[in-house]
């Protein structure tokens, strides 16, 4: 049975913020417990009541126990092909908020994919397309029926490992920049930094945040 353990360590302004997962993989089946938006301000307080468990079958389903709230997220994954296509549906079900979304990728060729994903019962539904340039960009417009509104993401693979992303969504005209890097401490960690802008409230100081995650075998 093999087992790892990550971390993720960060700041968002005057918070600091601890995330912790524990996964082991028996057989077919992955097993997680993970420990998530773990805050604390000075330092000695930490909130462990964010407790997940998670049971994961890979390609086939995710069943989440969220501990403190008592409540299941049940996760269907299913692939089939169409003319050829390859289509990838995942059903989504939260049993305390009786909330049900669907989501469904077509994937065109090696490049270009079609998204949708649709809350069951309601209006929101997104329609997203994948186009990757050459390997390196990849430019991601998003629109949401709901709100009527577009988003757009870009992001391009740099030196090797490096990801810078911009998105921006129309609705709320927030404008992110994001850039991850391979951690020089840990071989398989990462690290993050993210600015997002509100341009509703004209041009101030940005929001900033700073994430770095480690990962462990065992």
């Amino acid at each position: 049975m093999n087992a790892a353990v990550s971390f993720i360590g960060g700041t968002n302004g005057n918070k600091k913020g601890l995330a912790a997962t524990l996964a082991a993989n028996p057989g077919e089946l992955k097993l997680r417990a993970s420990l998530s938006d773990t805050n604390f301000t000075d330092g000695s307080t930490l909130n462990l009541d964010n407790l997940l468990l998670s049971v994961e079958k890979p390609g086939s389903f995710i069943i989440d126990f969220d501990i403190p709230k008592k409540d299941v997220q049940f996760q269907f994954m299913n692939t089939f092909k169409v003319e050829g296509k390859q289509v990838n549906c995942t059903y989504t079900h939260v049993r305390n908020e009786n909330r049900t979304v669907l989501d469904g990728t077509l994937l065109l060729d090696t490049a270009n994919k079609l998204s949708a994903s649709h809350e069951l019962g309601s209006a929101n539904c997104k329609l997203k397309y994948s186009y990757v340039h050459r390997g390196l960009t990849t430019f991601e417009p998003c629109y949401d029926l709901a709100k009527k509104s577009w988003d757009l993401a870009v992001s391009r693979r740099v030196l090797g490992s490096d990801l810078i992303k911009a998105t921006y969504e129309t609705s709320s005209r927030v404008l992110g920049v994001e850039w991850s890097c391979s951690s020089l401490v840990n071989e398989d960690g990462r690290i993050k930094v993210s600015a997002s802008f509100n341009l509703a409230e004209g041009l101030h100081t940005p929001k900033l945040s700073v994430q770095s995650m480690w990962n462990f075998q065992a």
